[in-house]
This record gives C-alpha cells, structure tokens and sequence, in this order.
C-alpha cells in the first residue's frame, strides 16, 4: 500500500489528521513522489489542500489511470533509467509536469534532467510558486499536446486572427523605429561621441542574445562598461543579487557593478544606453515590447519548457518585466521569469500599448542595477 503524505497542516497535528482525512475538504492539488523518502522535507511543507503521495513507478502509473487529475510527479534521480519511460509517456499523455526533485541543490542533477527532457528541474521545499510553475507546464503540455506535429493544413479563423495581430505588431515596429531613429539621430550622435571621449574602446557594445524562438542576432547597445567587462563574470559571480536568493541562478544582475563607467551609469540611468536597439526591432531581431532578449550564458540555463514557453514571445526592448520590477534590488529570479512567462500568455497588440505606456515612468531607474 502507497504511504500518503498530508502537509496542509503543522507537523504536530499531522498523524492526529490522518483518521480525519475522509471528513477533510476534497484535496485541490495532488502531486505524485517517485522513489522519495515518505519523512523526506516533511516538516518542509505548509501547502493547504495539497495532498503528497509516496509512490513506486508502478504505484505512480496505477494511481495516474485511476485519478481524475494529477498537478505533477517528482522523480528521484535514482530512478532515472529506461525503466521509468512508460511513466514519462502517461505524464506527456495526461499533461502532467514531469519534474526532477532533490532536496538540495546540485548542478549535476539539473543537467540530467536537461538530458533526460524533463519538464524542470526542482529541489528544496515546495511552495507556492513551485505550484505556479506547475500550472504553466501543464498548460504548455496541454497545448502541444493538441498541436501535435501536424503537416501543415489550412490556418483556422484563430491563426488567422493571430497571423494579422503580428502583422499589425510588426508594421508599427517598423514605423515606430524607423520614425525613432531619424528623430533622435541628433542625440545618437552625441551619445556616441560622449562614449567615444568619456573611455577608450568601441563606441557600441554587440552581443549575441537569444530572441524569440531561440534566435540568435547581434544585440546592440551604447557601451556603458570598461572594455573586456565580459571576462569578468566569474569574478563577479558572488555579486549576483539573484545568487544571493538560491544558488545556481539563471540571470545576472549587480549592484553597483565596478565594470559601468561613469559616463555608462547614466546611459543606464536614463536608459539611453537602449536607444541602439531600435535597429534591431527595424531589422526584425526584436520588437518594441516583448520579453528581454537574453545573453546566451543565461538563455542556456534556462529547462527546455522554460525556453519553450519564455521564448515562444518576441523580443523586446521593453515589457511586463521593466515596467513592475525594472531597477528593484528586491526582485527574485522567480518573479522575473513568471512575468515574462505571463506576457508569453497574454500577448497582444493592446496589451503592447499598455505597456508601451507604462514605460515612460519607468524609464529613470532608482536602484544601481
């Protein structure tokens, strides 16, 4: 018999909730544990109405064909063989986020669910956002499950309508830009003879990022830091206001970083370090609002449902990200990817004016960031 977990509740009133279970209300959430210890992070866990149930991989496909509805299955990494396969096809069958879990945090476990095409990596307790990213791979499964790899058909009313929002999106980039462009040529040229005196190196900063489906492009900005600032990166990685929240981060960010120049802290400052980015959206690398392209040493740690859900949006110069938690010293690595994962969702072209307008307050940055 599968032992079962209930972590709604204090440690204390957990064996005294047991015999209660039938009188309880019904359970919202229902996660599967493959492999794991029934007392492993017990005391780590305070989610109502969420109910953990120690299972086999057997256990864990019976009860996946009995119950109506499974949130997500945590898999110990020593049961990552080929007998596991089975298991892994009923959760891409059912849209059941399949997800490698250790309580403790270790980059090798996370490249082995990378290899193994797992939807994510998780370690540590369990919470609330846990559960959110739970929801958004469910729904990405449920979506490609009703894609599929269909040969190409006639588009529907829906792919139509989708077809002429990114033709509109993409006529008042190319307006926009080039308008933009010719109206602040002036100022690109000051700009660029303030870098050119205010430091020695090139006038522009180019990186390779990736965009919307992984694209790789040339990404252009006004150089804000000494030359060969990129090399420096492992030296600086004890900076990383994200590290500083879970190791293993994703993005990079520090504060009051010692590479930015002075002339480079108010480019930053004042966001006219962006300015050469609207090339990129005249030249189709990016649009005008869309998720921050990434650069690719941050693009490649990110799971493959990540990448498939982040990046199924355009790139941007900017988005939901920098008008809610641009320059804020305080915002987790966590909240970062969920708002862009939300603009992935709610993309439209009105939901691009909104936030068009909502950049203009925050284009003076407060924190050193």
């Amino acid at each position: 018999m599968e032992a079962t977990l209930i972590f709604n509740t204090p440690s204390f009133l957990k064996n005294a909730l047991i015999g209660e279970q039938t009188m309880r209300e019904p359970f919202t959430r229902h996660i599967l544990k493959v492999g794991h210890s029934k007392v492993e992070n017990e005391n780590d866990y305070s989610l109502d109405n969420t109910l953990f149930t120690n299972v086999s991989i057997l256990g864990a496909i019976n009860t996946i064909n009995s119950a109506s509805k499974i949130d997500g299955i945590l898999i110990h990494p020593e049961l990552i063989s080929p007998n596991i396969l089975n298991l892994k096809g009923l959760a891409k069958e059912k849209a059941i986020p399949y997800i490698l879990y250790t309580s403790k945090y270790d980059q090798q476990y996370k490249a082995v669910a990378l290899d193994n095409a797992m939807d994510e990596y998780f370690y540590g307790n369990i919470n609330e956002s846990s559960l959110k990213r739970l929801g958004f791979i469910n729904k990405l499964k449920a979506y490609k499950n009703i894609r599929g790899d269909k040969p190409y058909e006639n588009p529907k009313v829906e792919e139509i309508a989708n077809l002429k929002l990114w033709t509109l999106k993409r006529t008042f980039d190319i307006i926009v830009s080039g308008a933009a462009l010719i109206f602040l040529s002036p100022l690109l040229l000051l700009v660029a003879a303030m870098v050119k005196l205010g430091s020695s190196g090139p006038v522009f900063y180019i990186s390779k990022r990736a965009g919307s489906g992984y694209r790789i492009f040339n990404f252009y900005k006004f150089r804000s830091m000494r030359v060969g600032a990129d090399a420096d990166l492992s030296k600086l990685s004890h900076l990383n206001q994200y590290s500083e929240q879970r190791s293993g981060a994703v993005f990079f960010k520090i504060q009051n970083d010692p590479r930015v120049t002075r002339l480079g802290q108010f480019l930053r400052d004042t966001s006219l370090d962006e300015l050469p980015q609207l090339l990129n959206v005249l030249l189709g690398d990016m649009s005008l609002v869309g998720n921050r392209p990434l650069p690719l040493y941050e693009a490649k740690q990110l799971t493959k449902d990540q990448i498939a859900w982040r990046f199924l949006a355009p790139a941007g110069i900017t988005g939901l990200w920098q008008i809610t938690k641009r320059g804020k010293e305080n915002m987790s690595e966590e909240e970062r990817i969920q708002l862009d994962m939300q603009y992935a969702i709610k993309n439209s072209f009105l939901y691009d004016m909104k936030i068009l307008i909502g950049t203009l307050p925050a284009l003076l940055q407060k924190q050193k960031v």
